[in-house]
């Protein structure tokens, strides 16, 4: 069996430098190519491919735009090819949310080494894609990579238009607490942290640590993205950062993240370039594995959608060392079932919960209304 590829790119040659990538697996077939978003749209209607390779700055009609017209007339898994420019890290990261299965950098065709590994991943992304839960992922096309509606606040003042959470001010934390969350996710990872983290109350009586495997500078993006939509403060994580309430600290890509309590009693983060753990740095495992000997914290800890196992053996650890509150998503709403059942199969998680109520959860476990 084959599976239908359309690859989407303006230039001639990335055309061809994509196309002739995927050919190289027997499993993959490139049934077309489009020149803009407007043929992508049209071609995927017509050709009804499996998954779609999608370039982002194009004439005509964008990726973005192409994207929110595929994702809402007929959901298929979208690859994007990003430039590593802080520029495209933002672009890939609405990409992501509206829908988007995952990404990939774009190759620079001039280092057969770059080829190669851009090679491995399209093969291992395209694989995924085809078998990957888009309908779910998929936004409202009404409301396009526009959050969840935010937990309950003050109402606005008479006349004011509704804004973003992200022009309210946001409280500062404490570095006194007594609850701990840590959250790890993969494929899929940025739309599911964007209406997890979005519904946690600014109030939220302790900081949140968030692993999810991203390369360097697409990371700082999500964190920024994340900070846009939410009530809590989010940023990429820093070495030695003190950790607050009301924060979530994202991983930078690139380094593995840990907790620690100092010889002040002061909770800090610290990074480090550690060996790849499952393939990934920054690894879930590294996280939770770090948090195991903070009994005197009550901790909980959440694994949603990603391909593979990072982050289950390391959420069995905690379970067993006494975090109260352990969560795997449930399958009807990863996009890749794929770490949360690894959990589910250890036997790490104590509740199994549908995206849009996990929030709700954490925010029950650390004794916060919202």
């Amino acid at each position: 069996m084959t599976y239908r590829i359309l690859v989407v790119d303006d230039s001639v040659f990335m055309r061809r430098i994509i196309s002739d990538l995927i050919a190289e697996d027997p499993e993959l077939e490139v049934i077309g190519t489009a020149r803009n978003g407007k043929e992508a749209v049209e071609q995927v209607k017509l050709l009804r491919p499996q998954a779609v390779t999608l370039d982002v700055e194009m004439p005509e009609m964008n990726g973005l735009e192409a994207l929110r017209h595929i994702m809402s007339e007929a959901p298929t898994p979208v690859i994007m090819l990003s430039s590593l420019t802080q520029e495209g890290a933002r672009e890939t990261i609405r990409a992501l949310e509206l829908g988007a299965f995952d990404f990939i950098c774009k190759p620079s065709g001039s280092i057969s080494l770059d080829l190669y590994k851009v090679k491995q991943q399209l093969h291992e992304k395209l694989r995924a894609a085809v078998k990957a839960n888009v309908k779910k992922a998929s936004p409202l096309a009404a409301q396009a990579a526009l959050p969840p509606k935010p937990a309950p606040a003050a109402p606005a003042a008479r006349g004011a238009a509704a804004v973003p959470n992200a022009a309210a001010d946001k409280p500062a934390g404490s570095t006194q607490f007594e609850h701990l969350i840590a959250i790890g996710t993969s494929t899929g990872g940025p739309r599911a942290l964007h209406h997890v983290v979005s519904q946690l109350p600014s109030n939220l009586p302790a900081p949140v640590l968030i692993v999810q495997h991203m390369p360097p500078n697409f990371t700082k993006s999500l964190a920024q993205r994340l900070n846009d939509v939410s009530r809590v403060k989010v940023v990429e994580a820093e070495d030695g950062q003190v950790l607050e309430t009301g924060t979530a600290y994202v991983a930078p890509g690139g380094w593995h993240m840990t907790a620690h309590r100092d010889s002040k009693h002061v909770y800090r983060i610290r990074l480090n370039k550690d060996d790849p753990r499952s393939g990934h740095r920054p690894s879930v495992d590294v996280l939770f594995e770090s948090l195991v000997p903070l009994k005197e914290l009550k901790r909980h800890a959440v694994i949603m959608t990603g391909m593979g196992s990072d982050g289950a053996r390391g959420m069995l650890a905690m379970r067993q060392s006494g975090a109260v509150t352990t969560i795997a998503e449930a399958e009807e709403s990863c996009v890749v079932y794929g770490m949360p059942r690894a959990a589910a199969k250890l036997n790490a998680a104590t509740d199994v919960l549908m995206q849009q109520d996990i929030a709700r959860k954490l925010a029950q476990s650390v004794g916060c209304s919202g």
